[in-house]
């Protein structure tokens, strides 16, 4: 397999080390050993040396949810979400990526989302359309939340509209390329429709993306990959905290405890932790989760449960066994996919969306 030199390095420090074993949520979630990062750098290294096929760790490859924790947590500076992308990568340029990440690859680039959705739900048509003129800021929605959570994407058009705030939502918004990032790292079709999405978007002033895996793709690798967006990029949850700093959005505290659930791509990538925390503080009382900030455990998320919806469940319950562990009984989120994930495994704790708190 062909891998940078940087890539063999970290792989080949990775495979003896344990530092990360605890964090990883997959592992955690499955309990077993090939879902660590350890493991995977392991199997990665027999592949370099010819020991076994590509084809045989792809699996594995893609059991790994590139959240980041392994990386925020090794001392010694190794990522092992470097390398995992990198073998994504080769595998989609010699043709040996698993047949399910093919489909949704395949989708990504013929109908501008993994799931192959051509058709929008009609509320959200309706509301898109009621903000089809054109204005200085956009609210970029993104493809899981107009097409798997329609519900969430509508709520977030009702927050911008309750604040009084003149913006455009595209009819027809293009794919950030957030997924087939994730798919198949910095391939050509990745860079493409990228730069498709930022001629798009340089059209506006400013952005304001919904989707926190949206706003990191956005913010941070259209920068390193010298895609070319000139409007201003700003998170959501961002975003929310200046309409609540200037009154726009009039915030009545509720007394309420809540704790919060960062979205690693904002804390971790983005290194956005307050924001969030000052919209939640306006409208009730916060309470922290164990493993907070940019040590936040993930929560699960869509495109992975097409593929793992067991362990996207598994995931989800140990982020509510989190939540009990303080004596939570309500959890606010900020990503359209925990909320999703989260969703799913709802019992005693309850879960709710930044947006469904702010509109009460």
């Amino acid at each position: 397999m062909i891998m940078s030199e940087k890539g063999k390095q970290h792989v080949d420090s990775c495979r003896f080390c344990w530092m990360c074993h605890h964090i990883c949520p997959v592992g955690n979630a499955t309990g077993q050993e090939r879902n660590t990062a350890r493991a995977r750098a392991l199997g990665i290294s027999l592949v370099n040396r010819e020991a076994i096929e590509l084809s045989e760790i792809m699996d594995n490859i893609f059991e790994c949810a590139c959240c980041g924790a392994c990386v925020k947590e090794c001392v010694t500076g190794w990522d092992p979400v470097m390398f995992t992308k990198e073998t994504r990568l080769q595998a989609a340029m010699e043709g040996k990526l698993p047949e399910y990440i093919n489909v949704l690859v395949d989708n990504c680039i013929e109908k501008g989302n993994a799931y192959g959705i051509t058709e929008i739900d009609a509320a959200l048509k309706e509301k898109i359309a009621a903000h089809k003129e054109k204005t200085d800021l956009v609210l970029f929605l993104g493809v899981d939340a107009i097409y798997k959570a329609p519900a969430s994407a509508v709520n977030a058009i009702k927050v911008l509209e309750k604040a009084g705030v003149s913006f455009t939502v595209l009819e027809k918004e293009p794919a950030s390329g957030a997924q087939l990032e994730y798919l198949i790292s910095a391939a050509n079709e990745t860079k493409e429709q990228m730069a498709a999405c930022a001629k798009e978007l340089n059209g506006f002033k400013t952005v304001v993306v919904y989707d926190p895996q949206d706003a990191k793709v956005l913010k941070r690798e259209y920068k390193e990959w010298d895609i070319a967006l000139t409007a201003e990029v700003k998170t959501f949850t961002a975003y929310l905290a200046d309409l609540v700093k200037s009154g726009a959005l009039k915030a009545e505290n509720s007394g309420k405890k809540v704790v919060f659930q960062d979205p690693f791509q904002l804390a971790r990538d983005l290194s956005e932790t307050e924001e969030a925390r000052e919209v939640v503080k306006a409208y009730a009382v916060l309470d922290e989760m164990l493993c907070n900030k940019k040590d936040t455990m993930w929560a699960g998320n869509i495109l992975m449960a097409e593929w793992m919806p067991e362990v996207m469940n598994r995931v989800a319950e140990d982020r509510m066994n989190n939540a009990r562990g303080v004596n939570a009984d309500t959890i606010v989120t900020a990503s359209v996919s925990e909320y999703t994930a989260l969703k799913a495994v709802e019992k005693d704790v309850k879960v709710i969306s930044i947006e469904e708190l702010i509109l009460g």
